[in-house]
């Protein structure tokens, strides 16, 4: 890339960037904004994948009360509905209007580039570990390229701290490896990821997808939500059925009710997640989940028998072999649109299992040799967010972001201990990321205005280890920083670093069994 920087000196506006204006990155913005930080958003508004990312069908997966920030409820928090992607648009649009944080905001500037500038002692680790570092030094240590309005050219700006808000969805598509010769250029019909459908308006999807023999290849939330668009558009005798693709099964559950109980009962409330192991716990809290296991394993059952009475999971084969809790505890639970299986018993939505197909000339061919004919191929494969922070980071910082269990290793979800003046919101997966998002951006403000010192390097590796152990022991979808199971645990964590009372509840009995949500952490007690 060019050198523009030499003769034009890079601009100081403020001391701290943040890259992207979604949840999380409007979270650290108000968080962060006494010290005037500026908001880089490569697009032209807010919202992150809320706004790019989203079918006509989308909607949230909890209640708009486990999706709210601690101090600004829904205006109707109570109604029982999925809120749509328009509703949570305007919630966060609400937000930022509220707490006067668009002002920071420069949209239609991407970020292309950054640049490390700052003293080289901070980056000589081996030696020093625990040299993180003040978070604001009083000098530049990182510069940052930005195209404006998609102009050829790059505007540089300096900071001393940046905190990465780019999320782990959307840009970037994951696309399967095909063998030689068996890729999409071999396909006669249209392939496209589900990046690309949602960028398509009502109409341009109905088109696409009504009359077509439509291949959807997934199973997560995107691919269930498209197989029902793609249902919809196909009724009627010209109507044809659209087949999904899945590689992997997961358990899904039709709402948040399990045998009349609520579903927070079973992992979201202090006595609910003490079954379940963590991060530095002691070896007799070890030896009790140990005790524990059968009923951690019970309840499991549990929810899976409601689940398999509920849907018709074992007629069409789609019962997972792995027990429900793996799913939970690796963030990959999707809600099932009501008229999902309504659709499939009309025969709309056709189902084949297979690990391995590739392309043909008339549609797909799949491991055992079977042949299927299709116009339209819809990857709903999943993005790679870590590519996207790569793209941009300069070595070393780049080869840190690669870990061996496919994770970035980030303290509290949200620092590299290894990549100075630098944060990450929005990498860690819980079961609200709004909330997630929220408490860490208190965290980091609190850090940024040195109300607490950082740990060593060496002590910051050893608790990612540790979560992602845990991680791996829990789930054999180990590879998502998902901290469900503890997610309470990790909360108190973090209070008792900012020197705030870990027990966030009034009486005894709530703090046992009702769940924790962001209105729990609102303010310092």
């Amino acid at each position: 890339m060019a050198d523009h920087h030499q003769e034009n000196p890079p601009l100081i506006i403020s001391k701290i960037a943040i890259i992207g204006a979604g949840v999380s990155g409007i979270a650290a913005a108000k968080q962060l904004s006494h010290h005037n930080p500026v908001v880089f958003e490569a697009s032209d508004s807010i919202g992150g994948v809320w706004k790019s990312c989203a079918y006509n069908s989308t909607k949230l997966q909890s209640a708009r009360k486990d999706y709210e920030f601690s101090d600004f409820p829904w205006p109707d928090r109570d109604d029982p509905s999925f809120p749509t992607h328009i509703e949570i648009l305007d919630y966060l649009e609400s937000y930022a209007k509220h707490f006067d944080v668009l002002k920071f905001v420069k949209f239609k500037s991407k970020v292309m580039e950054l640049r490390f500038v700052g003293h080289h002692e901070t980056v000589e680790f081996a030696g020093n570990a625990g040299a993180y570092g003040s978070p604001l030094p009083g000098q530049p240590v990182w510069e940052i390229a930005v195209q404006t309005n998609d102009s050829e050219n790059l505007k540089w700006y300096a900071f001393e701290f940046v905190v990465v808000c780019t999320g782990k969805y959307g840009d970037i598509p994951k696309i399967p490896n095909f063998p030689h010769n068996k890729g999409p250029e071999m396909f006669e019909g249209k392939v496209l990821h589900s990046l690309d459908y949602c960028k398509l308006d009502k109409d341009a999807a109905y088109q696409l997808l009504k009359g077509k023999k439509v291949v959807v290849v997934g199973y997560k939330k995107s691919a269930i939500d498209l197989a029902v668009e793609c249902a919809e558009a196909n009724q009627g005798p010209e109507g044809q059925p659209c087949t999904m693709v899945i590689r992997t099964l997961h358990w899904t559950v039709p709402h948040y009710w399990v045998w009349g109980l609520p579903f927070y009962l079973f992992y979201s409330t202090r006595t609910s997640q003490f079954l379940h192991e963590r991060p530095n716990q002691s070896i007799l809290r070890t030896l009790l989940c140990y005790l524990l296991s059968p009923v951690r394993r019970g309840v499991s059952k549990f929810i899976e028998s409601y689940l398999l009475w509920m849907l018709p999971l074992k007629k069409y084969g789609l019962k997972p072999d792995h027990p429900f809790e793996e799913d939970y505890a690796s963030c990959q639970m999707a809600i099932m649109p009501e008229n999902f299986f309504t659709e499939a018993d009309k025969g709309n939505i056709v189902f084949k299992r297979s690990s391995k197909w590739w392309f043909r000339k008339e549609g797909i061919e799949f491991a055992d040799n079977t042949k299927m004919k299709a116009d339209v191929v819809i990857l709903a494969t999943g993005y790679d967010g870590k590519k996207k922070v790569k793209t941009i980071l300069p070595e070393p910082f780049r080869s840190l972001i690669e870990y061996p269990s496919g994770i970035i290793p980030l303290y509290r979800g949200t620092i590299h201990p290894l990549i100075p003046n630098m944060a990450f919101v929005g990498y860690i997966e819980s079961v609200a990321n709004l909330h997630t998002s929220e408490l860490r951006s208190i965290w980091l403000a609190r850090l940024v205005d040195e109300k607490f010192k950082l740990p060593s390097a060496e002590n910051m590796l050893e608790q990612i280890h540790r979560e992602m152990e845990v991680s791996r022991r829990t789930t054999r979808f180990h590879k998502r920083h998902c901290i469900s199971t503890f997610s309470i645990n990790h909360s108190d964590e973090i209070c008792e670093e900012m020197g705030w009372n870990s027990w966030r509840k009034k009486s005894w009995l709530s703090e046992a069994f009702s769940p924790y949500g962001s209105r729990d952490y609102g303010q310092e007690i």
